[in-house]
């Protein structure tokens, strides 16, 4: 069947969609695979994307606003879906608010009324993909984790380890059959947001402010001083705790230049995740930071065995989109989900089409994925 994917993630550079072809093959286990038909990056409107940032950033807004919000991302992504030919649609939607504190995750906003997506294309929609798992207890986030067991039982291997390198970083160890994934701290966000202050741009192009500068080793000291990064995994984390506040804060008087700054963000980066790494016989990067050099080069001289997931098949800047399409075939067929310690749930929730949907034999399981060319 043909599902279409969609999400933006916390550094709210565009709505990623991917349309794929996926089919469930039973033998010894049941094989997911996906054949990936369309993978694309649909831009947010200037003022809608700003409008996200400030909303997530804690700007007071009034109940009228949020709803004008809420309205706008799901009609965007509606926009996003309506070319897509496919069954049926699974909205990750933009998350606003990860609510954490020292007890755990404690709830988890996205916004994008699906019901605008399921008028538009006239295809059922799966969404709110992380609920379940907090209100079992645990975090809802990450969810890569889910992916990539499957995809490392799909290639045979024992030990994986993945780093997906979004606004935030997050590690997923696969070792075994089980999974700890947790985020790490910062990937893009806090260089991104620099970057749009200082200079107008949406990210460090091709790390060419990080290689023109140098590292601040008293910032790069003090950045690494923040709590979060003493937590015991698994945690989670986002853009209300990795902000420019906390840039500021530990800048403070500090004369600076901007390719000093995102070259010593960019070494805070590398330097969480990588001290956050588990062994593991192989350790893949994906996420739009796998298509910085400077920051895979950062990674590499802390990490150096990584490989990006363009090498094993995967295009890097639209796996977690291909997440998304694997949760939601696991929802179609009511397969519940543990992307961490919580107990397994059945991840989302459907809207139908006009017409209504019919939903096919829940499975108990599915035990692998191979992504095909």
């Amino acid at each position: 069947m043909r599902v279409v994917a969609m999400q933006s993630g916390t550094s709210v550079d565009g709505i990623d969609v991917a349309t794929v072809d996926a089919d469930i093959v039973d033998g010894i286990g049941a094989v997911l695979e996906l054949r990936p038909v369309r993978l694309e990056t649909v831009e947010w409107q200037p003022v809608l994307r700003e409008e996200i940032l400030a909303a997530a950033h804690g700007e007071p807004r009034d109940a009228q606003a949020w709803t004008r919000l809420d309205t706008a991302i799901g009609q965007a992504f509606a926009e996003a879906a309506v070319a897509a030919d496919g069954e049926f649609v699974v909205s990750h939607g933009q998350t606003i608010h990860h609510w954490t504190d020292e007890s755990g995750t404690r709830g988890t906003l996205q916004l994008g009324e699906p019901s605008w997506i399921a008028e538009r294309t006239g295809i059922p929609v799966v969404s709110h993909l992380r609920s379940a798992d907090v209100a079992a207890g645990g975090d809802g986030a990450p969810l890569m984790g889910v992916f990539d067991r499957m995809w490392a039982a799909g290639l045979g291997i024992e030990s994986l380890a993945t780093v997906n390198l979004g606004g935030i970083a997050n590690v997923q160890l696969v070792r075994g059959g089980e999974v700890l994934a947790f985020d790490t701290g910062p990937a893009n966000c806090l260089i991104d947001a620099v970057v749009q202050r200082e200079t107008g741009g949406s990210c460090d192009v091709d790390g060419a402010l990080a290689a023109a500068g140098t590292v601040d080793g008293g910032l790069l000291s003090r950045l690494k001083e923040h709590p979060y990064l003493g937590r015991a995994a698994p945690k989670s984390t986002g853009r209300e705790t990795w902000n420019l506040d906390l840039v500021d804060g530990a800048v403070g008087s500090d004369a600076i230049g901007v390719e000093d700054l995102v070259a010593t963000l960019t070494a805070f980066t590398a330097q969480s995740v990588a001290d956050a790494m588990p062994g593991a016989d192989r350790v893949v990067l994906s996420g739009g930071g796998a298509r910085n050099p400077a920051m895979v080069r950062a990674l590499r001289e802390r990490i150096p065995d990584a490989v990006t997931s363009d090498e094993l098949g995967i295009d890097a800047e639209h796996k977690e989109s291909l997440l998304f399409a694997v949760l939601g075939m696991l929802a179609w067929h009511r397969v519940p989900v543990r992307p961490g310690t919580a107990p397994a749930r059945i991840a989302g929730r459907f809207t139908p089409s006009p017409r209504g949907f019919q939903l096919p034999p829940a499975r108990a399981r599915i035990d692998a994925l191979r992504v095909r060319a």
